[in-house]
Formats: C-alpha cells, sequence, structure tokens
C-alpha cells in the first residue's frame, strides 16, 4: 500500500543509522513493527495477576529424563 506522509527528515536519517537501514522505507518499517510489538506486550502484561493456577500441579512430575 503507497501512503504520502511528512515526517520529519532528521527523524528518518537518525532511525536509517540507529537501525542500521539503508532505506527510509526500511527504516519507518521497521519502527512500525517495533511499535505493534511493544504494544502487544503492554496488552499482555495486563494479565499479570489475572489467571489463577492449580496450587497442587506439580510440574516436575511431568517431566521427561
Amino acid at each position: 500500500m503507497a501512503a504520502n506522509l511528512a515526517v520529519d527528515d532528521n527523524v528518518i536519517s537518525e532511525a536509517q543509522v540507529i537501525g542500521g537501514c539503508k532505506t527510509k522505507k526500511a527504516a519507518v518499517t521497521e519502527a512500525l513493527i517495533e511499535y505493534i510489538e511493544r504494544r502487544k506486550q503492554k496488552q499482555i502484561t495486563s494479565l499479570f495477576g489475572t489467571i489463577d493456577y492449580d496450587s497442587e500441579y506439580d510440574y516436575k512430575k511431568i517431566r521427561v529424563m
């Protein structure tokens, strides 16, 4: 999908250098992927403390040696 974006050239250039990207497109794509991954991680942390565990479950019992 083609999109025209007005992004500060200094920001794009810095992203290219830091990310080791050869093109502006690669820098923007990598930045968007990282953004999505971080947001997904934040959603996962909202589950902390909400999952009930079986206190009698013995994980060592099912290990195969």
